[in-house]
């Protein structure tokens, strides 16, 4: 548990939402540790109600005591909170930013401010089962990265790494990477539908079958491929099923998807602009 720590979440959307509950469900704090700050009053209250936070739509209020300040807002609201912040947070406070294309140079610009973590959450983090990349300024002691680390366990696995733009790939790969996974799942269901299962069925199949292939990878020693290669039996079901995947551009489509995505990434970070 952080003791004495105040916590400051300024943005508290799915991710925001996200961080407080994880924070609070492995008690590394207390509620009364947490400020959340919202433009939307109704949000606020829902936290209050929720989990027995502080609240406020003020960000500047949110940050006036805070150790650290998480930053979980929209990449297009950004400019206006840092401008907002600037000058307000402490020059001991960490922050720590979940926000997808904004570079920690960017960040410590507007803020006028050196201590930043930045870091790269996916959508599972919302029920404590995400994968995190994070990187840190140069002016980060050790107590802050051990704060890093505590914060960010709320929201699952993390990795940290030493170059910031390994971020943009790993927006790419694990921050977009469950829209990919939510949409091979939605094309495997809707196979089934079209074979004659019913749509039930079908998800259960689908479910239990992404599920049990992630655990079997992760409790067997072998590569991937010599997985698969165990399931495709010469001229069996698998194989046909594999030559049609492969024929399509399956690999290839996956990859020229992640570049898209990684592309993107860089330029909403170089759109960015301090307001």
């Amino acid at each position: 548990m952080l003791q004495d720590i105040h916590v400051s979440v300024i943005g508290c959307g799915a991710m925001g939402g996200a961080i407080i509950a994880g924070l609070l469900s492995l008690d590394i704090v207390s509620p009364e540790q947490i400020i959340a700050s919202d433009r939307r009053e109704s949000r606020c209250l829902e936290l209050v109600e929720k989990h027995g936070v502080n609240a406020t739509i003020d960000n500047v209020e949110a940050v006036e005591d805070a150790d650290v300040v998480v930053l979980s807002t929209k990449p297009q609201v950004l400019p206006q909170v840092l401008a907002e912040l600037e000058g307000n947070v402490k020059s001991e406070t960490l922050v720590l930013s979940i926000v997808a294309g904004a570079k920690i140079s960017y960040i410590s610009e507007g803020l006028n401010h050196s201590s930043i973590v930045r870091s790269m959450p996916n959508s599972p983090s919302q029920i404590g089962k995400g994968i995190t990349v994070w990187t840190a300024a140069r002016d980060i002691t050790p107590s802050q990265i051990r704060q890093s680390e505590t914060l960010l366990s709320a929201l699952g696995d993390h990795v940290r790494v030493s170059d910031e733009e390994d971020l943009d790939m790993a927006t790419a790969l694990s921050g977009s990477g469950p829209a990919y996974i939510f949409l091979f799942m939605e094309a495997l269901v809707d196979s089934g539908v079209h074979l004659g299962l019913s749509r039930h069925l079908a998800e259960r199949l689908v479910l239990q079958t992404m599920k049990g292939s992630v655990e079997y990878v992760l409790h067997s020693p072998k590569h991937m491929a010599r997985l698969r290669n165990q399931v495709t039996s010469p001229g069996g079901t698998s194989a046909e099923a594999l030559y049609f995947l492969e024929k399509a551009g399956f690999r290839t489509a996956i990859s020229r998807a992640i570049w898209a995505a990684y592309q993107r990434s860089k330029e909403l970070g170089q759109k960015l602009k301090v307001g």
